[in-house]
Order: C-alpha cells, then structure tokens, then sequence
C-alpha cells in the first residue's frame, strides 16, 4: 500500500512534493524560484518539517552525484543555501546535519567543479550565525579536507589553483564557524592547527610562481591564492587568544624546519612579519619566547640556521617596538648572549659538541661569524625597542656577562682558552656598544651608575686595542646626548668652531654631581689610553671626540680647567715618554693641540686663543707633524728637543685664564693620574708603567717641588715593592684557591671545628672591645672622678637599680 502511494504524486508527503517541485525538466533552466519561495514559506511554517526537507535534499543529490546528473546537484545546493539563509528556527541542528552530510559528499567527488560547488556552500554556511548551540557537531573530516585540497596536485593548473583557493576558503570558514563557539570542537588544538598552518604556509610559499604575472587585468579580476592565504592567516592570527599563540606559531617553526627555510631567511622574515602585525600587541612577547626557545633548540644546527632564526627575531623585535616585551627583556638578552658565547666556542674549537668527535659537523669559520654580527645586531634592535630605564638594566647586565681580568679567570669553555675569552669580551663590548647607540638620558648619574662605569673603565687599561677602542666608543655613545659625535671627526684644527653648529645646553646640577664624582677616573684612562703602544689613528680620533663631548656636555669653570691641565699633560707625556712610536708621540701632540684649539674658542678667553693660535702657527711653519692635519699621514721623527714657541706653556695658559676667574692655582698645578688597583689588576705589560702613575697632590706646594718628587719616588725600593706586591697578590689567590679546595674536599666534622675554633676567637675579641668601651655609671651628684681611686667599670647588665626604676 505504501509502495503504490509513494508512486502517485497526489498521495506523496506535502514536503517531498514541495522539494520535487523545485527542480525543473530541463537543469540548464536552473532553480524555479516560485517553488522554491513556497518551499521556504513551508519550512518556516513548519519547521518541525526541516529536519525532512534536508534528508530528502541529501537523498536526491546522493542519488544525482552518483548518476552524475550534476546539473541538479548544483540546484539542490542552492536550495540548500537558501534553507539556510531563511531558517534559523531551534530544529535547524538536524537540517545543518543533513546539509554537512551533502557537502562532505560533494568533496568527497573526484571533479573539481563538485568540490568547489560544496566549499562556496560550506563557506555561505559558515557566515551564518546560529540561534541555538550544536553540543555533538564535528568538523575533523573538513579540516583535514580543506588542508588537504590546499596540497592539490590536479593536472591541469587553473583547475589546481581553483582547487587550492577553494581549500583556503573553506579553512577559513571552519576557522569562522568555530573559533568563538566554546561548544565546538577546539580548532585551536595541535591536531588542527598541524594541518590548517602548514596548508597556507605551503599555499604563502607560491608567491614566486603565481603573484609575478604579466597580466595585471587578470589580477585586478580575481585575487590570487598568495593573497588569499594572506588575508585568511592574518584572521586566523588576529583572533588567536594569549592560551592559543603558542599552538599557532609552533606549526610555523616546524614547517621552517621541515622544509630548511631558515636559511634563505626571506620566507621566514615574511611569515613573522604577518604573526606580529596580526596577533594582539599585547601577547607579541609569546611569540619571542617561542623564537628564543626555537634558538636555544637548534644550538647545535648549523650557522646558517641559527643566524636565520636570530634574523626573525630581529625583525620581530622592531615591530614589537608598539607593543610589549614584558618579563622577557632579560631573558632575550641573555639568550642572544649565550648564543654569541656558544658561537665563539664552536669557531674556536672547530665541533658543536664540547669533546670534538668523527661524527661531528664541520664548522665554517665565516658563517660563525656572520651568525655573531647577526646576533649584535638583534641585541641592537632589541634595546630600541626599549624604554631609558629598561636600557640601563640591560646596559649593567651585559657589562656584567663580561670577564674582567683578574676576576673571572676562568670563563667559556677549557678548550677555548685565553683567544675565547678574548673574542667574548670584544662581543660583548659590540654588543653594548649597539645598546648605547643612540640611547640619550637626560640624567647622566643614572646612565653612568658606578656598577656600570667601573668595570667599564677597567677595559681601557687591556693591551688590546680592539677592547680599548670599543670600550672608547661605548662611553662616547652615552655621552653624547645631542647629535655632537660627529662634528669633531675627522681631528682638524678648525679656526672658527661656529662652523661645527654644536649643540651646547647648560650643565646640570647632575652633571655636575657626576663630574665631582668621577671626572678624575675619567681623565686618568684617557690619559693612560694615550700612553698605550698599540693606538693608532682611530684611538687617537675617538679620545678627541670624547673630550670634546666632555666639554660640550659636561663641562662647569672647574671641569674645564682640569681639561686643560689633561691636554697639557698629555703635551708633556709626548716629550717625555720615549718608549712611544714616533707615530703615537706625534699623535699626541696634534691631539692635544686639536683640542686646546676647541676648547680656547669655547672658554672665549681672548689672550689664552690667542696664545693657542700662535702655537698652532709656529706649528705649521717649523713642526707641521705635530698638528693633526699632517700626522695621520705623516710620520717623521720627533727632533730631539721640541721646545720654544711650538709647545703649549702651562704657566702663561694659567695667567691669561687667572685673570678671567679661573683657579689660578688649579692651572698651575700639573695634572698627575692617580695610581688605583686597577692598574695591577689589568695585567700591564711591565710593572714600570704601573709604578710610574702617582697620586695627584692638590697641596700648595709649588710645581717645581711636585716635579721634583715624583722623580724621587722611583727608586729602587720602590720597584722591588711593587715586585713583591704582584708576588703578594699570587699568594693571596693561591691561598683563596686552597680556602675553596677545603671546603669542597674536606669532611664535615673538620670544617665545623674549624668554623668553631674561629667564632671562639671573634667572641673573645669581642669581649676584650667591651671591656675597654664601658665606662663606669656616673656618679649622684654628678661629679667626674679625679682620676684617684677610679672605681673598675660595672657592665649595664650588672648593675643594681631601685626598684622604682624597674617596671
């Protein structure tokens, strides 16, 4: 009975009649749109009827796919769509099942067009907000699908690029549909994000093979798969929570590696270039610790791969400038850090690992040090991005990592020695100098703190003169607070220095408190900078372009005078040091000459920039490789005796500035460096030049006298007690070295009586302090003892009070 009902029409349910009714004799006519509006007035008159309509839809097209009448295939699908557009009724879960039941079919078909027809569907759908939750809804199959259709390799390259856009758009659907449901699966998940992020990196990658077409007519049509990809990682990223970054970003560092894309750099720059500008500023720091821990994981890859991943970083690092870094400042730093310093082990050692073996890969010495120069400049682009405050804790944290002779002579690995440590300081000290660059605070006491200049300072004091020279520029870097380093290079003696446009302001009062603090410490490696046998033409032009700034930034009356009194000094250590080159001596003196021009015109003291003029003069007729112009291509021999009318007079400089109210007794005082530990603790190459320092006396005494004593303090004793004050310091660190050995060697009981034996001794001293401070209580009436019949002092604790007195 049923079969003969189902046969005639009249008899049929009203909804299959409504369906059939749609579909025309001839397919090529398209949907009858006056059906389909009765149909749709049906569905939303009944929509318990919906959940019907959509299994009987799904039956006929299962029936026309597999007779491959796919004329109505397509009309069933729009049907479908347009079902879905109108009803949005509480029955409409077991609609949506059938309807994702129709599309899975459809790209599970083998024709191109079938799979395009059912993504548009899947992706009209996915634009469609549903009034009710789906608690049981799974969208697996269409993920893997789409991902999938994103590899295609279909014959025929239009049909492959239509497949592979249809494939990014329907992952962009599942990304929409899902994304904010928290009753949807989570396509946030490893299982998802490992296909969904590989699949439009893959499609990002085609950018060569498709975006360069002759025909811009045709890229104005239609968007191109690259561009597509784009637009769809960019939502995906942009509506990436802080718990999901990591998921997003860990399939691109593994596609990275998959495919060896660190190494042409090009294509990873621009993958985090989108990860950046996309996500929220506020979670840019996940995406850096996931690039350091990538770094910290491939420590053992090869250079190339590693300068590429310091490279992403680096570009990061300046698009994270709008955001922020967060608690990761120092962990970047130190990361980059320990990466320079595995760096120099591995090109000094020659393996990766620390004990070289067959199997080990072979170090190329040039791409270790491009990875070094590429690490500097990601620490530079790093300390842009940072605010004054945060610069000057990276600032004392370099200069921290840094070994100081004499402190840390055990640094680096044992297999590369004293060239490792070497070769870490002059990194790091680039490094530094690449914070500094540009850095300007206002407060120089804050950008000069004592932690940070006095190991700084101790750098100057090396024999290398690589060191000495980066630690020259580092401190230019920080002084320099006005744009002015540039306008005393090259060395010249200028005659009007208006030309030079400088930037002076008034020095403030922490300027001056710092110059009372350290100018003299200053002064004194300048000077000692000076004395050193390896400087050459670029030592010599950074010491000027120091003490100029020295004088444009921080200079007060007094810090002036002392300038003065340097470049005299210095006039006097070319004179009088022989053990210098010829070159170095002649250097000095257009050194000093160079900057007592700069400085006469500053002071605007007539009579003194007169006299440093007509010393310049004579210089120029009688002695011209003594002025800077000449001896940095010049270098002949100093005459035995350079006097008269081509040297700087200090006695006439401190009369004509006396009477502009200047101390006349500072000027006439000749500057002399003070002798510190540092100067033992630098490892000198002879004792003299350490003994030869003396103390700076700020008597009265006459400048005869004081010349007079220094020469009779360097005598033989005085030698042999700097000798033995080295041999001193040797056994002072061997017995430290023992004090260490005994602690970690020797058992328990000994060292706990050791400590005992010790704390006995400190009680007992201890006890002899406070029988001679206690004095004796005073009397009554309070009159002091006559010193006859003094009564023995009555410790506090001892003594008897009323007990009135007590409470």
């Amino acid at each position: 009975m049923y079969g003969v009902c189902g046969c005639c029409g009249a008899l049929r349910p009203r909804y299959k009649r409504l369906v059939d009714n749609i579909f025309p004799e001839d397919p090529e006519d398209g949907l009858v749109k006056a059906n389909m509006e009765k149909l749709t007035f049906y569905a939303l008159s009944a929509p318990e009827k919906l959940d019907r309509i959509g299994a009987y839809l799904s039956e006929r097209l299962s029936r026309d796919v597999a007779r491959h009448r796919y004329g109505y295939v397509c009309i069933a699908m729009e049907a479908l769509d347009q079902l879905l557009m109108a009803c949005h009724c509480q029955s409409i879960n077991l609609f949506v099942e059938s309807f994702l039941t129709m599309v899975r079919k459809l790209l599970e078909a083998d024709k191109p067009n079938l799979q395009i027809l059912g993504t548009n569907s899947f992706v009209k759908f996915a634009n469609i907000e549903e009034d009710t939750a789906s608690y049981h809804r799974s969208y697996d199959f269409f993920v893997s699908r789409f991902s999938e259709m994103c590899h295609s390799s279909y014959e025929d390259p239009d049909s492959r690029t239509k497949i592979r856009m249809a494939g990014i758009r329907g992952l962009q659907g599942v990304v929409r549909k899902t994304v904010n449901d928290e009753l949807q699966a989570n396509i946030w998940d490893p299982q998802h994000m490992d296909k969904i992020v590989p699949s439009l990196l893959f499609n990002l990658q085609q950018e060569e093979g498709i975006e360069r077409s002759p025909s811009p007519e045709t890229e104005k049509e239609k968007e191109s798969p690259v561009e597509l990809t784009e637009r769809c990682f960019r939502e995906l990223l942009g509506r990436a929570a802080y718990d999901n970054i990591k998921n997003a970003v860990k399939p691109v560092l593994m596609h990275l590696d998959n495919h060896s894309l660190w190494e042409s750099k090009t294509f990873a720059v621009r993958c985090f270039t989108i990860i950046m500008y996309s996500i929220q500023s506020q979670h840019s720091h996940l995406v850096i610790q996931q690039l350091l821990g990538h770094l910290d994981a491939n420590s053992k890859n090869s250079a190339r791969v590693r300068a590429g991943i310091v490279e992403v970083i680096s570009e990061a690092a300046v698009i994270e400038a709008s955001g922020s870094i967060g608690p990761t400042v120092l962990e970047v730093f130190n990361t980059l850090l320990k990466q320079l310093r595995l760096s120099v082990d591995y090109e000094l050692t020659g393996s990766y690992d620390s004990f070289a073996n067959m199997g080990s890969k072979v170090i190329k010495v040039h791409e270790e040090r491009q990875l070094q120069e590429a690490v500097i400049k990601t620490i530079g682009s790093f300390a842009n991005t940072l605010p004054t405050y945060q610069r000057s804790e990276v600032m004392l944290f370099i200069i921290g990592k840094i070994p100081v002779p004499g402190m840390y002579p055990a640094l680096g690995s044992a297999n590369t020695g004293v060239e490792g440590s070497r070769m870490i300081q002059i990194m790091l000290l680039k490094s530094l100098l690449q914070v500094t660059a540009g850095f300007q605070s206002t407060n120089i006491l804050t950008a000069l703190p004592t932690s940070f200049l006095d190991p700084l300072l101790s750098f100057t004091l090396m024999e290398d003169a690589e060191i000495r020279l980066l630690v020259l520029d580092i401190l230019i870097s920080i002084i320099d607070r006005h744009d002015n380093r540039h306008k005393f290079s090259p060395v010249r003696i200028i005659s009007d220095i208006s030309v030079l446009k400088l930037k002076v302001d008034k020095c403030s009062r922490q300027d001056n408190l710092f110059m009372k603090k350290h100018s003299q410490r200053l002064y004194r490696h300048i000077y000692l900078a000076c004395k050193e046998e390896s400087s050459v033409q670029r030592h010599f032009e950074s010491l000027h372009t120091l003490l100029g700034l020295i004088c444009v930034e921080l200079a007060n009356e007094e810090v002036v005078v002392d300038l003065i009194r340097l470049a005299l000094a210095l006039q006097d250590l070319a004179l009088t040091e022989e053990a210098l080159p010829v070159y170095n001596r002649c250097a000095i003196h257009a050194l000093s000459a160079a900057y007592l021009n700069l400085i006469s015109q500053l002071t605007t003291v007539p009579t003194f920039c007169q006299h440093v003029h007509e010393v310049i003069e004579s210089r120029k007729k009688l002695v011209p490789f003594l002025l800077p112009e000449d001896v940095l291509v010049e270098s002949s021999k100093i005459p035995e005796k350079v006097e008269g009318e081509v040297l700087f007079v200090q006695a006439k400089i401190a009369e004509m500035l006396g009477g502009s109210g200047y101390n006349t007794e500072r000027l006439a005082t000749p500057y002399i460096p003070q002798i510190t530990d540092e100067d033992r603790l630098s490892k000198r190459k002879s004792i003299g030049d350490t003994v030869s320092l003396q103390l700076e006396m700020e008597s009265r005494n006459s400048p005869e006298k004081e010349q007079r004593s220094t020469a009779e303090q360097i005598t033989f004793e005085t030698l042999k007690q700097a000798i033995d004050s080295v041999n001193v310091e040797e056994l002072e660190r061997e017995r430290r070295r023992q004090v260490v050995e005994r602690f970690q060697t020797a058992p328990f009981e000994e060292i706990a009586a050791h400590c005992g034996a010790r704390a006995s001794l400190l009680q007992s001293k201890l006890n002899q302090i406070f029988e001679i401070t206690i004095r004796p209580p005073p009397s009554p009436s309070g009159s002091v003892g006559n010193g006859h019949g003094r009564s023995h002092s009555v410790p506090v604790y001892e003594m008897k009070f009323p007990d009135l007195c007590v409470y």
